[in-house]
């Protein structure tokens, strides 16, 4: 495999291999619950550097998802920042946060969220139809991407006539379609028998050292022994941060 070409994104196309490019600043994410508000996340201070695999895990409640949705540019923090390439991305309008989301971030789901009626290189292309990007070179960059994950037989293949394990390969190729800041795996292999985690977890191992940034979020503790350090979290709080042997 050869290594991905460094995002095209201007100022943080000049980010240097371990350098930081997402970071929480005392970051809180408050819900009000009839008369309860609910801490969801209560001053969590972390980093993400360019280069990084790290997991995020904690029991139910602990605030994993709503870190997630955080990262992910799916909701903003009721207070503190969230700085997404040197930006404060929680103070862009819906619009320009949107366009964050779309660009910057890679998203590998659960559910893999192909769809059904798209060949694999049109599932792959999606990212790009919604910037009106799509053409030849769309279509030769999702047959390089299928091909990097091992789908080169399957290009006009469509969902239903892959197994799960091939449909995530989709799912994490159509991550990598606008070249991210960092893809954010929302339990990628939680679908998956033991064997087919074990060659999606191979995929992202590549990736990684390949230098692609990856922050996957989960509860499983073999999935997270492949990221390079574990933040944990316990009620809305950065409990701890474990470097991981790799």
């Amino acid at each position: 495999m050869s290594p991905l070409a460094a995002p095209a994104h201007t100022p943080e196309a000049d980010i240097a291999p371990g350098e930081v490019i997402a970071e929480f600043v005392d970051v809180h994410r408050h819900y009000a619950m009839g008369d309860t508000v609910v801490r969801a996340l209560d001053g969590v201070s972390m980093q993400i550097k360019r280069g990084e695999f790290v997991a995020i895990m904690g029991r139910s409640g602990s605030g994993k998802s709503t870190c997630l949705n955080l990262l992910g540019c799916l909701d903003r923090p009721s207070s503190g920042a969230y700085l997404l390439g040197g930006r404060d991305v929680a103070r862009l309008s819906d619009n320009q946060l949107s366009e964050v989301r779309g660009r910057e971030i890679g998203f590998i789901f659960q559910s893999f969220n192909l769809i059904p009626q798209l060949t694999v290189l049109e599932n792959l292309e999606v990212p790009l139809f919604y910037q009106d990007k799509v053409g030849a070179s769309s279509r030769r960059k999702a047959a390089q991407l299928a091909e990097r994950v091992g789908l080169e037989g399957r290009l006009h293949h469509r969902p239903a006539e892959l197994s799960g394990g091939q449909q995530q390969r989709v799912a994490i190729a159509r991550s990598l379609m606008n070249d991210p800041l960092f893809l954010l795996a929302d339990e990628a292999t939680g679908n998956l028998d033991s064997n087919t985690e074990r060659e999606i977890l191979a995929v992202l191992d590549e990736l990684n050292r390949d230098g692609v940034t990856i922050v996957i979020v989960t509860h499983n503790d073999n999935v997270a022994s492949h990221a390079e350090r574990t933040v944990w979290l316990a009620d809305g709080k950065v409990d701890r941060i474990v470097e991981n042997r790799r």
